[in-house]
Order: structure tokens, then C-alpha cells, then sequence
């Protein structure tokens, strides 16, 4: 796909980064952390997320002030290796370093052939999937519902740790509190990894039978922390500055991690290290900055994807970054309609170019009247 296209050149982010309220927006020093011997620039981290956190979304995280980012989950089973399916989640062209990928599977022996096929591929952090609560995954055992059998977890890591050190791969592990609320088994897990090499845990404050319902609680992600030496991330419900701010105070974590809160607000970062390092908050961004910076992102979508799949994929991107903007169900259901990517990008483009028209910078309070305006100015969008 070309740069150019309906008339948009690619933006620069560093330009959204630097002309975000000049005034408020001081670069300030950030919390830095190691894994192995990378050296991240800050201790903001995006959670792996299955049909998400592809390529071009992480490095679009990456780009607007996340200080490391973990892939898809990628699957220990060899004969799925070469699937369309696998080879785009395993796709790090561009990427900044370090690359981290995310593995997942049931048996040891395969988990290590996993790792070192990926380190072939490019992999420079391996981290295991103990956290995913999806059935389709637990069901097969794997993810979160390893914290059930201690003994085959550990036979896991012993073997991914055992492969990736000859070449000097660190590896990361992530999970839950527990499988459910009478089995919360983190902290004794912590502290096997830990032994085994593990040399970061990334921890969500649910169990596995939570999914992602109720709160997440961060007490036992504090129990994990006191109980090892390694770095530990917080992971859940962290979806603002104030909230990292809290998190990071109570868990004593190293680092947070954020998931479902960056889905069409990658820029979170930046407002969270910006929280972080002055104590005030930055100004919404631009609407002419998002518009840009959504297109960029459907840009990188299309090459990655390709045209057909590139298309509906973008969908939920773009039904992200408009929910709860005013016009925003009703531009979301006339843009699932469309199945060509011009088209697409032609929408997005005309809806924010309507939005900016009522307002400069996004809306903080959404539920206003200007939805109606905007709806109306919507009919003529397809």
C-alpha cells in the first residue's frame, strides 16, 4: 500500500507526541527497566492481546510511549507454524528491539522447540502464556489453566528456559492470581519460575475463572512482588494515569501493563508517563492528530493483512478508537458495511473531518448533544 493514500500522507508521531498541548507536555525522565540485557526506556508496558496486538499496533504503542510490547500468542504446535494465520502474528518487520513473542502450549518439549523456532524467526524475549482465560485455550490446557497442574508449569518453563539460554534469550512469564478464588497459587508459582530463570513476571489481578468480569485486585499481585527479586508487572484495569499511579503505589510493582484501555487510545502511554513524571494531565489530543494517526495505523493494517482480511480486521480497530464519540455507533455501522479499504479510509477520513468541525480536540465529555448533529452529517457518508 502505498503512503499516499485519499489524498493522506503517513504523520510523523513524534510530531502528535510534541505539538500535544506544548504547553503541559514536558519530556520527563522515566522509570526504566532490564530485561536481560535490554535496557527498556520505561517501565509502561502493552499486554499481549489475541487479535490485537499485532505489528502494526504494537509499533504504533510503541511510537506514542510504550516502553515494551509483547506479540500475539503464537502457538507450540509445529504444524501450524507456517499457516497465514501464524506468519502474521509472527511478523516484527520494522520493529523496534527488544522483540518480545508470546508462546503458548501444553507440553514441554514443544514449547521449546516453539522458542527456538521463533528465536530463529527473529524473537530476542520469549514469554510463556500462563494468563490467557479464553476456553478454546484452557480447554486444551494451556494458558491460565496451567496454574491448575504446578508440576507440568514448571516442567514448561525448566524446558523454554533450558532452550533460549544457550542463546542468551531471556524469558518472561505472564499469568493470573490463580484458577479460581479458593486456588490463588501465584505467589507460590512466582517463586518456582523464579528459580527455574524466569526473569520477569507479568501478573493480572483476576483468576481464570474472573475471565475479565468483576475487578481485578491487586493485593496478591503485591504478595508476588514481596515474594521474588525478579522484575514484576501489574497487569488489569489499569485505563488511566491516575489509575497506573495508584497500581504502581500499592502492588510496588516494576511496571504496569495495559491491555483493553489502549484499544483505540494507544496514546495512553504518553498520557500515563506524562501523569507519572509531573503529576498533571495532558489535554486530549487533537481530532485532526487521531485522524491522522488512525490512517497511519489502517496503512500499516492493509500491508500486514493484505486487502481482503486487512479490511474487516480494521473494523474493530477503527470501532475502538470511535466509541462513545458522538456519531460514533452510528459511523460504526455504516463502516462495517464497506469491504474496500479506499472506501474505508475514505470513511474514516470524512467522519473525523466532521468531528473537527464541532470540535478541536477530543471529547472528554462523550455523551453530549453534538451526536446528533454529527449523525445527521453521517447520512451522506456511504
Amino acid at each position: 500500500m502505498a503512503c499516499l493514500i485519499g489524498g493522506l500522507k503517513r504523520y510523523n508521531c513524534a510530531s502528535f507526541l510534541s505539538s500535544t498541548n506544548r504547553s503541559t507536555l514536558t519530556t520527563a525522565p522515566h522509570t526504566a527497566m532490564q530485561i536481560g540485557q535490554f535496557q527498556l526506556p520505561n517501565n509502561l508496558f502493552v499486554a499481549p492481546m489475541a487479535g490485537v496486538t499485532d505489528r502494526p499496533f504494537r509499533t504504533l504503542c510503541k511510537k506514542l510511549g510504550a516502553g515494551y510490547a509483547v506479540s500475539e500468542m503464537v502457538t507450540s504446535r509445529r504444524d501450524l507454524w507456517h499457516t497465514l494465520k501464524t506468519s502474521r502474528r509472527a511478523d516484527h518487520t520494522g520493529e523496534s528491539a527488544p522483540i518480545a513473542v508470546q508462546i503458548a502450549g501444553t507440553d514441554a518439549a514443544m514449547m521449546a522447540d516453539a522458542a527456538l523456532y521463533n528465536i530463529d524467526n527473529g524473537a530476542q524475549i520469549i514469554d510463556i502464556n500462563m494468563g490467557c482465560p479464553a476456553k478454546k485455550v484452557c480447554n486444551k490446557w494451556t494458558g491460565s489453566a496451567l496454574m491448575q497442574d504446578e508440576a507440568l508449569a514448571l516442567q514448561i518453563v525448566e524446558a523454554v528456559v533450558n532452550a533460549c539460554a544457550p542463546r542468551q534469550v531471556p524469558v518472561t512469564l505472564k499469568m493470573r492470581t490463580g484458577w479460581c478464588q479458593a486456588h490463588k497459587n501465584a505467589v507460590a508459582l512466582a517463586r518456582t519460575f523464579e528459580q527455574a530463570g524466569v526473569q520477569m513476571l507479568a501478573v493480572h489481578g483476576r483468576t481464570r475463572e474472573q475471565g475479565y468480569k468483576g475487578e481485578a485486585e491487586y493485593d496478591t499481585i503485591a504478595a508476588v512482588k514481596a515474594a521474588v527479586q525478579i522484575p514484576v508487572v501489574a497487569n488489569g484495569d489499569i485505563h488511566s494515569p491516575q489509575k497506573a499511579r495508584d497500581v504502581l503505589a500499592s502492588t510496588r510493582a516494576d511496571a504496569v501493563m495495559i491491555g483493553r484501555a489502549a484499544q483505540g487510545r494507544p496514546w495512553i502511554f504518553r498520557e500515563i508517563a506524562h501523569f507519572l513524571a509531573t503529576g498533571t494531565q495532558l489535554a486530549s489530543p487533537l481530532v485532526a492528530q487521531v485522524k491522522r494517526l488512525l490512517c497511519d495505523h489502517l496503512l500499516d493494517h492493509y500491508d500486514l493483512y493484505g486487502e481482503f482480511a486487512g479490511v474487516r480486521t480494521a473494523r474493530k480497530h477503527i470501532a475502538w478508537y470511535v466509541r462513545d464519540l458522538p456519531g460514533g455507533e452510528m459511523f460504526r455501522q455504516q463502516m462495517n458495511q464497506i469491504e474496500d479499504s479506499q472506501l474505508q479510509l475514505d470513511a474514516v477520513t470524512h467522519y473525523f473531518d466532521q468531528l473537527a468541525m464541532q470540535y478541536e480536540r477530543l471529547p472528554e465529555d462523550r455523551n453530549n448533544s453534538g451526536a446528533s448533529k454529527l449523525n445527521a452529517e453521517l447520512q451522506t457518508l456511504i
